[in-house]
């Protein structure tokens, strides 16, 4: 299959809101091996989504829509798409009932004009809304699939999941599955210079490589009869790439390098603190958004002056006169402060300059140190994060990351 998305509202060309529902359609599909060739953007005009619908038609087996189911005199998704597609609106009973159950169960009473919501084309396959009021729908006219999904991401995103995905799944003609390989601190063109031949060989398993922020994502993607086939395809692909990259894998079917650092660290029984000057806090942030932190992280300090560092920290003032706060000897101290305040076998911190300003010719923007203690011992190392595109922001985020790493090799040395 070929697909490509159509994001319906006006409020996504103005800039208001971004299309984070096309970002996640898309990687659903890329895990289902269907290839996404165009998206688009329309606001709230008939004339235009018709244009764009029968464009679509023209070139793509699978088109989906997101946004535009909605209740107001400005939904009008499904009547393009019934006038397209040469489809009667017709209500569907079962959906209607489910709009009047959400209303009656938040105790509100359901206007007129939400009774819209439940006009669906005939003959259209629909798809339940269990996060929201307004139902989706596949139509098809033998050649082209139409999917309809509302445009609120809470709602789009676990109707893809839970009702499109089984859906295509019907299409199949076997089963398709990835494997994830997470690097980091090799660039990727660096990646593609020493699996080249390997990804120039591999057509099934196939390897694809998406440059993150400071990191490579390498999707190894088999196609079979079954799951195990597909499996046993896998394994000996993702052993090479590991094998060729070494220590700058991180993880193999992991979410984040935070999610790999917290597993390491309640597997062998050890707990973190964090001492952070430049970053702020992102740090501690990346590590408590994911449950169960409070397992192995009993908190951190944010020393942003110099007062809190030696304060708090227990950093020399001598130390801070001598070398500054950017510094391997401050960002040592740091560590240890924050493992002994809060009696933790780690200890991380982060000293820098993520600037625009405040840089200087022996310390530019994006000089940042790191230091890492490890019951009672330290080590350090500088990150130069700066250049002419780097924000402040994604100095930040890019120390969190090396801290992370590091940290992560430490812990697996224990």
């Amino acid at each position: 299959m070929n697909a490509e998305l159509i994001a319906v509202g006006t409020e996504l060309l103005l800039g208001d809101i971004a299309n984070t529902d096309g970002q996640f359609i898309s990687q659903r599909l890329s895990e289902l091996g269907i290839n996404v060739f165009y998206h688009t953007v329309v606001g709230d005009n008939p004339a235009r989504l018709k244009a764009e619908l029968e464009r679509a038609r023209s070139r793509s087996d699978l088109i989906i829509t997101t946004g535009g189911l909605g209740p107001t005199y400005d939904d009008l998704t499904k009547e393009t798409v019934a006038e397209v597609f040469g489809k009667k609106l017709v209500l569907d009973r079962e959906s209607l009932e489910r709009i009047e159950g959400y209303f009656a169960r938040r105790g509100r009473v359901m206007t007129e004009n939400n009774r819209k919501q439940a006009l669906l084309p005939e003959g259209c396959e629909v798809f339940a809304n269990d996060w929201g009021t307004a139902p989706g729908c596949a139509v098809t006219d033998g050649s082209t699939t139409l999917i309809m999904l509302p445009g609120p991401p809470s709602e789009c995103q676990p109707m893809m999941t839970e009702r499109v995905i089984p859906y295509l799944r019907r299409f199949s003609d076997g089963v398709i599955l990835s494997r994830l390989v997470r690097v980091f601190g090799l660039g990727e063109s660096a990646v593609e210079a020493r699996l080249r031949s390997l990804m120039e060989s591999s057509l099934n398993p196939s390897i694809a490589p998406y440059a993150k922020e400071g990191e490579v994502l390498l999707r190894v993607t088999a196609k079979a009869s079954s799951r195990e086939d597909c499996e046993t395809l896998l394994a000996p692909a993702v052993d090479a790439i590991v094998a060729e990259l070494g220590d700058a894998v991180y993880g193999v079917d992991v979410d984040s390098l935070e999610q790999v650092v917290l597993s390491e660290l309640k597997k062998r029984g050890l707990t973190l603190a964090t001492a952070e000057s430049c970053s702020g806090g992102l740090l501690s942030k990346r590590l408590t958004d994911l449950p169960g932190a409070s397992e192995v992280f009993p908190g951190g300090a944010v020393s942003y002056s110099n007062a809190v560092k030696t304060g708090l920290l227990g950093v020399p003032e001598e130390t801070l006169r001598a070398h500054g706060a950017v510094s391997s000897e401050t960002a040592a101290a740091m560590a240890l402060g924050a493992a002994r305040v809060f009696c933790a076998d780690l200890g991380v911190s982060l000293t820098g300059i993520a600037g625009p300003g405040g840089g200087s010719e022996e310390k530019p923007v994006g000089t940042v140190w790191c230091g890492i203690a490890c019951r009672g011992r330290v080590r350090t190392l500088r990150l130069d994060l700066g250049g002419p595109t780097r924000s402040r922001g994604l100095i930040r985020r890019l120390a969190t990351s090396h801290a992370l790493f590091e940290l992560l090799s430490d812990i697996k040395n224990m």
